[in-house]
């Protein structure tokens, strides 16, 4: 299921963000939404942030919420070379991030199982160790592709 929902045109390869919000920002742009949709999305995540980071340590960190502003389940990569202080539990700065965003209508099943194997596979990049050494978008999307087809 995670293999379908990795998109080159949803993958940061080199995020500019230096903050939690600036990442979150930078996160929701390759949804192509409207300012006004941008905004909710952003106001739910800032919300679910504000329960309890999901900075969930190892340079991982995985933000996601459900909006009314889509109507299926949306994935975004991203990856900071750098790392962004995001409150992590580990309170180490995060290098990798995946967002979810899906429809409020969804009957959980799919939004949780995905949920489920961005975790697996965000467990497995970090085995890996390769996600902040590829040379270029590509081999960066090809090494995502490749850990989503083990999960």
């Amino acid at each position: 299921m995670i293999g379908e929902l990795l998109k080159k045109d949803r993958i940061i390869y080199n995020m500019k963000a230096k903050s939690k919000d600036e990442a979150l920002k930078e996160l929701i742009e390759p949804l192509n939404l409207s300012d006004e949709r941008r905004k909710v999305v952003l106001e739910a995540l800032r919300k679910r942030e504000a329960i309890g980071s999901t900075g969930i340590g190892h340079g991982i960190a995985i933000p996601h919420t459900r909006s009314v502003v889509l109507d299926s389940v949306a994935l975004v990569v991203g990856r900071s070379k750098e790392g962004v202080d995001f409150d992590a539990l580990d309170g180490k700065p995060v290098h990798l991030f995946f967002l979810l965003v899906a429809p409020p209508n969804d009957p959980g099943t799919k939004y949780l199982i995905t949920l489920g194997e961005v975790a697996r596979m965000a467990k497995k990049l970090i085995e890996k160790d390769e996600y902040l050494k590829t040379a270029d978008e590509e081999a960066f999307f090809k090494l995502l592709k490749e850990v989503a087809g083990e999960v």
